[in-house]
């Protein structure tokens, strides 16, 4: 697909997010034009705005769809529908969604995209191991000791740097148009334990606290967070986290042609930044 960008730039939603920021700084370094969105950057884009997507989508090759706060709220699976047709009318074919892993509203968002004639990819996850340095659970880590909901369920932890990598090839090469590559680490662990890998990797005593979804979900709502960043916890502890999720699969390895980075890995690198010591 390179050869026919003709140093068009391809589009990245959500330029600044976990696998976002990773997609453009890959892109980047190959030497290809990147055009990063944000609500408030040099280019605007916001899903709850139509007119921001035209400009958006303007003479680019390519699309990385990250909806934003995420495919489980009510709308999303149309508005990821009316921007791909959008796209396709626009001349731009080459889409790639990342979607949700054990969500059937993120699989509804899917069948929309498929709908659009698109040359489509999808990269489907559930649980990214940056959560645990990039997001909510990064606090907890820093002050030694994890409080949640979670119970002995197991998650095949995901990094966000094999997303990423994926989102690049099926943006960037052949032979990903049509597939879905439903992205996991290497091993199945619970909370509890991944929380174990990161105290060794840290040489920290960091505690793991069990509590009800109930208490969680009033610490939580406590906190001040939007009523749409609650419903989304709600939603991961009270459904997606069931142990529907609970299976590996290969498409990190049909994707790339190789294994997906242990959690193990991912937590040593991460420890060694400082992060989970409170140092930026």
């Amino acid at each position: 697909m390179t050869n026919s960008m003709e140093g068009r730039p391809i589009l990245v939603l959500g330029g600044s997010g976990k696998t976002g920021r990773r997609v453009v700084e890959r892109l980047k370094a190959r030497g290809i034009a990147v055009r990063a969105t944000s609500r408030s950057g040099d280019t605007p884009f916001d899903w709850t705005d139509r007119s921001s997507w035209a400009p958006a989508l303007a003479d680019v090759a390519a699309v990385y769809i990250a909806y934003y706060p995420d495919l489980v709220v009510p709308g999303a699976a149309e508005a990821v529908g009316e921007f791909a047709r959008l796209a396709v009318d626009n001349g731009v074919r080459r889409l790639v969604l990342l979607s949700g892993r054990g969500e059937e509203e993120a699989e509804e968002a899917e069948q929309k995209l498929i709908a659009s004639d698109a040359d489509w990819t999808i990269l489907r996850c559930s649980w990214f191991a940056q959560n645990f340095s990039e997001s909510f659970l990064a606090d907890g880590l820093i002050a030694g000791e994890v409080v949640l909901p979670a119970g002995r369920v197991t998650e095949p932890f995901v990094d966000a740097e094999d997303i990423a990598d994926a989102a690049v090839a099926a943006l960037t090469e052949d032979g990903h148009v049509g597939e879905l590559y439903e992205l996991t680490g290497p091993r199945l662990l619970t909370f509890r334990e991944a929380t174990a890998e990161v105290a060794k990797a840290t040489g920290r005593e960091i505690g793991y606290v069990e509590v009800s979804t109930e208490e969680y979900l009033a610490a939580v709502a406590q906190e001040g967070l939007p009523d749409e960043i609650v419903g989304l916890v709600a939603e991961l502890f009270t459904k997606v986290l069931d142990g529907r999720n609970s299976h590996l699969t290969d498409g990190v390895e049909r994707a790339l042609g190789r294994p997906p980075r242990d959690f193990a890995d991912y937590a040593q690198a991460t420890a060694a930044t400082g992060i989970w010591e409170g140092r930026p």
